[in-house]
């Protein structure tokens, strides 16, 4: 038994459906912290300091926004249903940080509640959701905790429901990234809300604070952040020609920075990055030999989607390999995993992926077994070529 390379392709960045990186060396940031996400893949095309913990400030209401809509999806609120504002909430909130002006007994609409969040990044209005679903702030934290750990935020911990300084409260950029990916995907029907550049309540009217929404036709979200000690974040999602980028930074030292930056990183993506599929699910890769089978060779099949993300400048420097240990003895059950798609690349961590027999292969007896070890050892095959 040797270890057997089938085939190298040359000049191919691979993101399969594992999350691989394809990262550029060549992207620069003043950002403390940043990641940039193909959407289509998940693939990380650029990271800086991407798992160093964080105050992520207003960012973490997108966790408050997120299950807000998981509960809308599944009907457990309606947005026309109505929360009551406390007069505790009231108190707390009005005069801390970002507010969307809500009165004491005022009863607000998820709806507009929602808005209030997303425009106006009103901490009152986070509270007064996260009372109304959850019954207090205390619970809706033990959610939020829940949540970050079930979609594999391993670098979160939330303290409170509006992103206010807290060295209890925490998050990474690509926690950040994760959630932002959630939030476009799985809530298409309330995802519009973010693209909103104004939004008036009590006959107040406050512009959404996302710069991106102003300086790109393309961006469609997410979420600002600011606190004088974590600086100027955002998390941001653009779309051109279907092709989705999800952009998280933080740390940029004023507001025109944090704009510049992320309009700056985003185009990057859209125009030294690309996606192509190389295989859909099902589809045969290659075969292998065989060692004492009815058939000398077995089809090396993916069982989902293999997309490619690939840098421009690096795409011929890129190598994508099939690697497994044979002759692999009979018998071979349909759909065993077999063999591996090895990607390398100097700028991308290595990714492999698991490839499956694309047919039984029975084991042979007799005479035909002892014809096809002698066939071996006199041609370096299973028999056939």
């Amino acid at each position: 038994m040797k270890n057997k390379i089938l085939k190298s392709f040359i000049g191919l960045a691979l993101i399969s459906f594992g999350v691989a990186t394809a990262q550029s060396a060549q992207i620069k940031t003043q950002a403390k912290h940043a990641i940039m996400v193909e959407g289509a893949t998940g693939a990380v095309l650029f990271e800086h300091e991407a798992d160093v913990t964080m105050p992520p400030s207003s960012m973490s209401k997108l966790m408050t926004i997120y299950l807000t809509f998981e509960r809308l999806r599944d009907g457990n609120i309606l947005l026309d249903d109505e929360f009551e504002v406390s007069e505790a909430i009231w108190r707390k909130w009005r005069l801390q940080g970002s507010t969307m002006f809500l009165k004491a007994g005022q009863k607000v609409t998820i709806r507009d509640l929602l808005m209030g969040v997303i425009v106006q990044s009103g901490n009152d209005a986070c509270a007064v959701l996260a009372e109304g679903m959850a019954g207090s702030e205390e619970v809706f934290v033990e959610w939020s905790n829940e949540k970050a750990e079930e979609l594999g935020m391993k670098d979160s911990h939330f303290a409170n429901v509006n992103g206010w300084p807290d060295e209890a409260h925490y998050m990474s950029v690509r926690d950040l990234a994760i959630l932002s990916q959630r939030l476009v995907t799985e809530f298409p029907e309330y995802y519009t809300m973010f693209k909103e550049k104004k939004f008036t309540f009590n006959d107040i009217s406050q512009n959404n604070r996302n710069p991106l929404l102003y300086n790109m036709s393309s961006a469609d979200g997410l979420k600002t952040g600011h606190t004088e000690g974590a600086g100027y974040g955002l998390a941001a999602s653009a779309i051109q020609d279907g092709r989705r980028l999800v952009l998280v930074i933080n740390g940029l030292k004023s507001n025109r920075a944090r704009a510049r930056e992320g309009e700056r990183l985003l185009n990057y993506g859209f125009r030294n990055f690309s996606v192509y599929p190389l295989f859909k699910a099902g589809d045969t890769v290659d075969s292998a030999n065989v060692w004492l089978g009815n058939d000398g060779k077995v089809p090396l099949i993916v069982e989902e989607d293999v997309i490619l993300s690939i840098s421009r400048q690096d795409r011929r420097k890129m190598k994508v390999k099939i690697v497994y240990t044979g002759p692999i003895p009979a018998p071979i059950v349909k759909g065993q995993p077999i063999a591996m798609l090895e990607v390398s690349a100097k700028d991308m961590k290595p990714a492999k992926f698991p490839l499956v027999a694309g047919a039984d292969i029975s084991k042979l007896g007799g005479v035909s077994r002892l014809k096809a070890a002698f066939n071996y050892l006199l041609m370096g095959s299973a028999g056939s070529e």
